[in-house]
């Protein structure tokens, strides 16, 4: 297993941001959706990463950015198809994630079945925090995310609303593609995502652990 240290450098170390959509079951009601029979799998590119002290851009063309607060597993050691009971070995730490998406790129996109890759790629699209070293997370499957704009909350729930467990997520990725030293699985987002517009300021939170600020401004 990685060091903590070595970990701490998550963003420039992996090499891909993991992502499942559609993973809480307050937020498939909220849209409608049905409940997935398999985790909705799909990729950010890393020069997405940004940091507080930062600011989350609005891509250009862009009517409609929304929010999405969630917990990010970053993996500890190479792992490929890794069994369930076995998840826990391969995870280094974790980290809070805003999951920013350009929904009226995705919804155009998704119109015309096309790819949606722009619409969660574009660059400040993964506003995250420091390193949380594995030992501060005592009950992943338990526990609080909470984001506000401009100081209202907007999102407030638990990682026990998820349809896929931790465990469930990462072995399912595992099985078709490997997961290394570095890289981030972002596991979903839940209820309550929504529009913010340039000016606003994003904060969110995991629990007591982590709090993390962004502000939001156009290109």
């Amino acid at each position: 297993m990685a060091s903590d240290d070595r970990l701490r450098n998550f963003r420039s170390l992996g090499k891909k941001i993991m992502a499942v959509g559609r993973n809480y079951r307050a937020l498939a009601a909220e849209q409608g959706n049905p409940i997935p029979e398999k985790p909705i799998v799909f990729m950010k590119p890393t020069t997405s990463y940004i940091t507080e002290g930062q600011s989350i851009k609005i891509p250009l063309g862009c009517k409609t950015l929304f929010f999405e607060v969630e917990l990010g597993v970053i993996i500890g050691r190479r792992c490929s198809k890794v069994q369930e009971q076995e998840v826990d070995d391969y995870i280094g730490g974790y980290c809070l994630v805003l999951d920013m998406t350009a929904q009226d790129f995705q919804r155009g996109a998704k119109a015309k079945g096309h790819p949606w890759c722009l619409s969660k790629g574009f660059d400040t699209a993964c506003p995250v925090s420091d390193f949380i070293p594995k030992e501060k997370v005592k009950n992943y499957s338990d526990i609080e995310l909470w984001l506000k704009v401009n100081g209202l909350i907007k999102q407030k729930s638990s990682t026990s609303d998820m349809i896929f467990s931790f465990p469930q997520v990462i072995s399912y990725i595992s099985s078709y593609i490997t997961l290394e030293e570095g890289d981030v699985i972002i596991t979903g987002s839940p209820a309550g995502a929504g529009p913010v517009e340039p000016g606003e300021i994003i904060e969110a939170g995991l629990a007591d652990i982590m709090n993390i600020k962004f502000p939001v401004i156009a290109q």
